[in-house]
């Protein structure tokens, strides 16, 4: 049984990660502004607590992060920026700082998004986000010592959200939480590294 640290634990996708993992392991909830535990993935201080509160684990997860949706003629840089100091930069940040935190042998799984293969209409920023995202888990995993792995779970649209995100998705096919879900078990109990699994 491994120690888990899940960030974004509250949300659609990660109450679904958290249920999954937690019939195998001990998963420790974390969120913005609810679960166990706090964390805000903008703020390195923040997250340098969390991990002074954890002490060492066996694997992060998070399935955490914003973008910004709109159209490219009228964004602005600095809705652009949204995307890279949360989802992008907030995750990087959590794997530069949670390495050191991590026993031997222990991953890292990030999540990006199908946007990073498949533009949509105000997409840009998250495509642009989940590319990088998927970039970095690449790049990283050839570097990460003492055995450490890294990956990243693309998902599709979540059937849950087609209420909310339905409408920026026409034609896709959604997907349950729990299918996605699935993918952070493989990541967790795998031994692939440098790897994005697509859900879609």
């Amino acid at each position: 049984m491994k120690k888990v640290l899940l960030i974004g634990a509250t949300g659609t996708l990660g109450s679904a990660v958290a249920e999954v993992l937690a019939a195998h392991h001990t998963v420790l909830r974390a969120g913005r502004r609810s679960g166990e535990l706090q964390v805000d993935l903008t703020d390195g201080a923040s997250v340098e607590r969390l991990f002074a509160s954890v002490g060492k684990v066996d694997a992060i997860v998070s399935a955490a992060g914003q973008v910004h949706f709109g159209p490219v003629p009228q964004m602005t840089a600095e809705q652009f920026a949204l995307g890279l100091n949360d989802k992008l930069l907030g995750q990087v940040r959590l794997a530069l700082v949670g390495q050191h935190h991590l026993n031997d042998g222990g991953s890292i799984t990030l999540t990006s998004g199908i946007l990073s293969d498949e533009p949509i209409p105000h997409g840009a920023n998250a495509t642009s986000v989940n590319a990088a995202v998927e970039g970095f888990v690449r790049g990283a995993a050839i570097e990460l010592p003492r055995g450490i792995r890294i990956n990243a779970v693309s998902p599709t649209v979540l059937s849950e959200s087609m209420d909310s995100y339905g409408p920026f998705f026409p034609g896709f096919e959604p997907v349950p939480a729990r299918r996605a879900a699935l993918a952070y078990q493989r990541s967790v109990d795998g031994a692939q590294t440098g790897r994005v699994y697509r859900v879609w």
